[in-house]
């Protein structure tokens, strides 16, 4: 039996364009019977997400909430909770996993970077980088920008996007030579109608285990109808 992981979930209140909070979005994977979500917020540079406070360290503190919300829930209900984001720009985004709350602290000046210097400078310091729905089309979506050789892969599955938008990603992976990965972009919880992820044949331990696993090429793609919901 595989171990279930969501790699693309926002919750309420940090990111705003999401509808359900952490607690129901645990709950709910919880029971599906998912080892693990990844909570990946729409980071400070996303224009609908700017919190615009004070000083970049409030804006990070407040960033990282739900997630340390979510791993105190976690922790009393039995499902584990990592830390990832999603940064942006234009409407295209990149989803980044294996960094943390200091390490963002620390590095202030990301603000001030290029995308692909920023990109770069995430894979450097060790994160894992995946364009998120590589060829989403959207009216506030001027062109779709492709980034291959800033990323270790890209979203072959995203579950919110059509089958042809999918179709491409694919392509473009494989292309590439790119890393093959998955996610629900899940704004709605329990209301999402289908699903993706990765899964492994054993459980994660923590963020860097995850990164140094789909490095190696360990695990797959997988997406499901929501069970939850009736046909």
């Amino acid at each position: 039996m595989p171990y279930l992981y969501e790699t693309h979930l926002h919750t309420s209140p940090v990111s705003r364009c999401a509808k359900v909070n952490v607690r129901e979005n645990l709950c709910f994977y919880k029971q599906l019977g998912y080892d693990g979500v990844f909570i990946t917020n729409h980071f400070i540079d996303s224009p609908k997400d700017k919190r615009w406070m004070p000083s970049y360290e409030e804006n990070i503190r407040y960033f990282v909430s739900d997630y340390e919300d979510g791993r105190k829930i976690g922790e009393k209900i039995g499902i584990k909770v990592f830390f990832a984001f999603e940064t942006s720009y234009g409407g295209t985004d990149f989803l980044v996993y294996g960094l943390n709350k200091e390490w963002l602290l620390a590095n202030s000046q990301i603000m001030d970077m290029k995308k692909r210097e920023q990109l770069d400078f995430f894979i450097t310091s060790g994160a894992l980088v995946i364009q998120a729905h590589p060829f989403r089309e959207a009216k506030y979506i001027d062109h779709i920008r492709l980034f291959p050789r800033s990323v270790h892969g890209v979203e072959v599955i995203n579950a919110c996007r059509t089958e042809f938008e999918n179709r491409l990603a694919m392509q473009y992976a494989k292309n590439y030579e790119l890393l093959e990965f998955a996610g629900s972009d899940n704004h709605h919880g329990a209301a999402q109608p289908i699903l993706a992820g990765m899964q492994f044949e054993s459980p994660l331990l923590h963020e860097l285990d995850f990164v140094s696993r789909v490095l190696h090429g360990e695990g797959s793609v997988f997406s499901m109808k929501n069970p939850s919901i009736a046909e």
